[in-house]
């Protein structure tokens, strides 16, 4: 398990930040949003675009999608000298792969007026974090006993009980790794686990929020979550505890990334400050129960408490391995399409 190396980081320890050289007002204009729907999409209308964009004139289009086929736009478009798109929403692992790719824009911090506040851990040389949270155990105590980890998560002896987030495939694979004895950089080892789960029974939902339904009425009684999404679904009285597993927490971070021919590259970068605004991450994280990129928002400490994680639980915060994600990707939908689920 590769720890997260940037810990200190997310402890809360500003570091050394760069120094914004300070943005000069953008122009108000239209700026396209590629993002994932549901309530991700109307929280960031909600706490970003209509308080700091909209009001100063900005006309905000979302361009609502799965990240697959947004990312696969992005490709196609390359060549085009204008795209359609001017600013992506992407978890950290697909910002490194689109700058990999070539479709995404090194990022100029010194455009940014908020960069000061910034997490170090959250500057990406191709995207910069939004919020952020880790993979744990969602577990309904009236169904299932309390697990410890992945592996108890993934126990064939919970059968039917065991549910299984499509779209997340990439981080189920990690965790079933963890629990398995791989890592961040080897998921092999977890895939006869998640058969095993799989033939026993365990049940694939397309979305989160199908995910949390099947919570809600007990077709399921656990699963893989981010945490922050767990605690979201306990503000919606879903029973569901939540547990930081003993194998290590997946790190999630949800950003943005600039598309290299964006017509608006401008607004792109007034949507990244508006973003990192204090009062926007203060928001989501009362919304969303994700945490904070910015070292000046302010979180009340019961929601801390419950959002963020203990001294204990950083010290198992596992940083992915990107670059490997980016490399094995294709090869992991593949075996997840047609030997998991098939």
């Amino acid at each position: 398990m590769r720890h997260l190396t940037r810990r200190n980081a997310l402890l809360g320890a500003a570091g050394l930040p760069l120094l914004a050289r300070g943005a000069a007002a953008q122009p108000a204009g239209r700026v396209v949003v590629g993002t994932w729907g549901g309530d991700y999409a109307r929280l960031l209308r909600k706490n970003v675009e209509e308080p700091f964009l909209v009001s100063k004139g900005f006309e905000v289009v979302q361009d609502q999608a799965g990240d697959a086929p947004r990312r696969a736009k992005m490709v196609a478009e390359r060549r085009l000298p204008r795209g359609t798109v001017d600013i992506q929403g992407l978890s950290a692992a697909n910002i490194y792969e689109m700058g990999e790719a070539g479709v995404a824009e090194p990022i100029d911090y010194g455009r940014l007026k908020n960069a000061a506040n910034l997490i170090p851990a959250m500057r990406y040389q191709f995207g910069v974090g939004h919020i952020y949270s880790g993979k744990v155990v969602l577990f309904n105590p009236k169904l299932v006993e309390a697990p410890r980890g992945f592996r108890d998560c993934l126990d064939p002896k919970h059968g039917s009980k065991i549910g299984i987030i499509d779209i997340q495939y990439q981080f189920v694979m990690v965790a079933a790794a963890l629990a398995a004895g791989g890592s961040v950089s080897n998921i092999e080892p977890g895939k006869a686990l998640l058969l095993e789960a799989k033939k026993a029974g365990a049940r694939v939902y397309p979305t989160n929020e199908a995910f949390a339904q099947a919570m809600k009425t007990e077709e399921i009684g656990l699963g893989l979550m981010w945490k922050a999404r767990g605690v979201q679904w306990q503000n919606a009285d879903i029973p569901v505890q939540l547990v930081a597993p003993v194998e290590g927490i997946p790190m999630y971070v949800s950003g943005f990334s600039i598309q290299r021919n964006a017509p608006n590259k401008a607004g792109a970068y007034a949507y990244m400050d508006a973003m990192l605004e204090r009062q926007a991450q203060e928001a989501f994280a009362v919304d969303m129960g994700f945490n904070p990129t910015v070292t000046n928002a302010v979180v009340a400490p019961d929601l801390q408490a419950r959002i963020g994680f203990t001294e204990a639980e950083r010290a198992r915060l596992v940083d992915l391995d990107y670059a490997y994600l980016a490399k094995e990707n294709s090869a992991m939908k593949e075996w997840w399409d047609k030997v998991f689920k098939g």
